[in-house]
């Protein structure tokens, strides 16, 4: 069967991609924003990339069509699927479709934190022999791609709260039937589709009617929006994680940065958890993980150990080089919750050495200035902070951050602005870190490109 996706370089229907190729079926999508890893990875996976959206694109007419959620009516290749009657799906009922019937499906939803816990879930699956497939939204390093078949029942998916496509406006997640569900967290976010935080938890609530009574829900017990959604009806057993004191599952630092920590159930202390990943939420997140492992059969104890093998996730807090002992890394965070832990665990790593934040707001909820009032806070515990002020933001960045405490805040209109700066102020010890949800046009290589010119 030959499938063309709409949207093939947006990391879950990339993922989509790679299955539907292990499937056996020809893959060839349109994107009209190609960048690395995604790109990289399809490529070299034999993967034909278009680039725009055109109707000439869809000849010889494909079997199928996947559509993401990011096209709608009037895009040029939408309208030619529907004059040209082709048959098309969604990529979340693709899924289920073709992947997930008759699988184990653990899902992991929340906030913030699906793609860090879903690969750690399916490392630790992996590392104990239970082969799981996966589809993430990130490449973890221990795999090297972003989504499998594998060879067991067992599927990890990163159950994401966006909505389907431009005919189906329900949560991709309610698609997936989990019968082992984690909740990391619940905020208000995607504010251009979800008018207040009690949408996003109806559609949580969807997704909570959909796990059956022998599976397992598995939520952070110091979230008040997710209790609030499980009390509206729940049909499953829950399990609480938590850094506190609490019923269920505990993390408590052994060091303050938490790469050392102590993992418990019900206060009695299973083991020391060592590995390499830093901060308090991906304690957390950990936690999730090996609550959700356990549920198919793999002992605490055991992830426990297999935390020391995980080798963490492209675009996490990943380091993309060092120069003169200054370390640049590209990270995710878009959202103030995620910045202000991002942060906060690189503090309390680094100590006194300087922080620089170089932030892109390029989310659609970002844009609209729905987190203006709360950003310039979650960036405190950076010593120097870079915003780059882009076209299509529809808030004034300096005018926010002018009259806050985080007074080292400085507002660019390019990036090469940005790197001229930064390169006139870093030094040796300091600690980079490059925040957006997208590519933030390559700043990561070109920042480390003339780091190297000005110091080696």
């Amino acid at each position: 069967m030959h499938i063309h996706i709409l949207g093939i370089c947006g990391t879950f229907m990339g993922g989509l991609a790679l299955l539907a190729r292990e499937l056996g079926h020809t893959v060839s999508g349109s994107d009209e924003n190609v960048y690395p890893p995604m790109s990289t990875q399809l490529q070299e996976q034999g993967i034909t990339l278009m680039q725009g959206y055109m109707a000439e694109h869809l000849k010889p007419e494909p079997d199928i069509v996947v559509i993401g959620n990011a096209l709608s009516r009037g895009n040029l290749a939408v309208e030619a699927v529907l004059e040209q009657g082709l048959r098309y799906t969604s990529g979340a009922q693709w899924l289920l479709d073709y992947v997930l019937q008759d699988r184990w499906v653990l899902a992991v939803a929340g906030t913030h934190g699906k793609t860090s816990t879903a690969s750690l879930l399916a490392w630790l699956l992996e590392d104990n022999k239970l082969s799981p497939g996966f589809l993430i939204g990130g490449i973890p390093g221990n795999f090297g791609v972003s989504a499998r078949l594998g060879e067991t029942p067992f599927f990890v998916v990163e159950a994401d709260e966006y909505d389907t496509a431009f005919f189906d406006k329900r949560s991709k997640f309610v698609h997936y039937h989990p019968r082992t569900l984690i909740l990391n967290n619940l905020e208000y976010d995607h504010a251009d589709i979800f008018p207040d935080i009690e949408a996003i938890q109806t559609q949580f609530h969807h997704l909570l009617r959909t796990v059956p009574a022998n599976g397992l829900v598995i939520s952070h017990a110091d979230d008040t929006y997710l209790e609030q959604t499980i009390k509206k009806g729940c049909w499953t057993p829950v399990e609480y994680f938590s850094g506190k004191q609490t019923k269920h599952w505990q993390a408590q630092p052994v060091s303050e940065d938490g790469l050392e920590f102590d993992v418990a159930f019900d206060s009695k202390k299973i083991a020391t958890a060592k590995w390499s990943m830093l901060g308090e939420h991906n304690m957390q997140n950990a936690l999730a993980a090996i609550a959700a492992a356990r549920h198919v059969g793999v002992p605490a104890e055991l992830s426990i150990e297999s935390l020391s093998r995980f080798k963490g996730i492209k675009r996490r807090m990943e380091v993309r080089g060092v120069v003169n002992n200054i370390t640049v890394y590209d990270d995710f965070a878009h959202h103030p919750t995620a910045i202000q832990l991002t942060l906060d665990g690189l503090r309390k790593h680094v100590g006194k050495k300087r922080i620089f934040a170089i932030l892109e707001p390029r989310s659609n909820t970002m844009k609209m200035g729905v987190h203006k009032d709360t950003l310039a806070e979650s960036l405190i515990l950076a010593d120097n902070v870079y915003l780059y002020q882009t076209e299509n933001l529809g808030w004034d960045l300096a005018a926010e951050f002018k009259n806050n405490k985080n007074h080292v805040a400085q507002v660019f209109s390019s990036i090469q602005a940005i790197i001229d700066k930064v390169i006139t102020e870093v030094k040796a010890n300091d600690h980079i870190v490059i925040m957006s949800n997208g590519g933030f046009a390559g700043i990561h290589q070109k920042l480390l490109d003339a780091l190297k010119d000005k110091f080696e």
